[in-house]
């Protein structure tokens, strides 16, 4: 099998890389030392296994597993982690392979042995019940992957079976429904009606406009989309008391 290699300690990935060259079974495709690497060189390389650590500063493990099953052709996930008690309980309770550091070679060589592809909907899973929040959105872009930051955000509107993500580079459409969004990040973001959710931190104003409807004038967002949307009635108290001092 196609081996990558994810950890963000170069010693603990040379351990790695010289345990399966030892081994002589497998062949190493590259070893890398973040998230964002990892799905870029899985997309170039289509590695059938990615040895993945868990904690990793940026974009965690579990991120970067949930993206890495984005790709149109998705690795088996083995993980790889210190002592961490979370972990290892949600994964022995589905059945994901993980392997213990310090590395031990019997472990490592049964893990890729049982290595198996994980679903969406259990990465999520593991991800929801572990409280984390993912730091970037995955979208489709000719057949590519891209990353979005979730920090670079200003809205969400819901497109049809999609959900059209504007952001500080542009728009694209996303998977992710906008109950889904509004669940994951809804400390930061606010539904002004049902069909948008906007980042707390791009709204400048709450305003009426001439035609005696509620709007929000945003900061930020001209290269994405709008720069003013329409708040509902509905959802008008809820806004202003995420807002807290701004009024209409």
């Amino acid at each position: 099998m196609k081996v990558l290699i994810v950890d963000d300690e170069p010693p603990a990935r040379e351990r790695l890389r010289l345990l399966i060259e030892e081994a002589g079974e497998h062949d190493i495709v590259g070893d890398v030392g973040n998230g964002h690497k990892a799905i870029a060189m899985a997309g170039e390389l289509r590695p059938d296994v990615v040895l993945l650590d868990i904690r990793m500063p940026g974009m965690s493990g579990l991120e970067t597993a949930r993206h890495l099953n984005e790709l149109d052709h998705p690795p088996a996930i083995v993980f790889t982690t210190a002592y961490d008690q979370y972990a290892i309980e949600a994964f022995d309770a589905h059945a994901v392979g993980y392997i213990l550091k310090p590395v031990r070679r019997e472990r490592l060589q049964n893990a890729l042995a049982r290595a198996s592809r994980l679903g969406k909907a259990l990465l999520g899973e593991l991800t929801s019940s572990g409280e984390e929040r993912r730091t970037h959105l995955c979208a489709r872009s000719h057949g590519d992957l891209r990353l979005i930051p979730v920090a670079s955000v200003c809205y969400f509107i819901a497109d049809r079976k999609y959900t059209r993500v504007c952001h500080d580079a542009g728009a694209d459409l996303i998977e992710d429904s906008l109950k889904q969004l509004g669940e994951e990040f809804g400390d930061d973001f606010v539904r002004i009606h049902r069909g948008a959710l906007v980042a707390t931190a791009r709204i400048a104003v709450l305003r009426k406009s001439p035609d005696g409807e509620v709007e929000i004038q945003l900061r930020g967002c001209r290269t994405s989309g709008e720069d003013r949307l329409t708040v509902s009635r509905r959802h008008l108290a809820q806004v202003r008391k995420k807002l807290k001092g701004k009024s209409a």
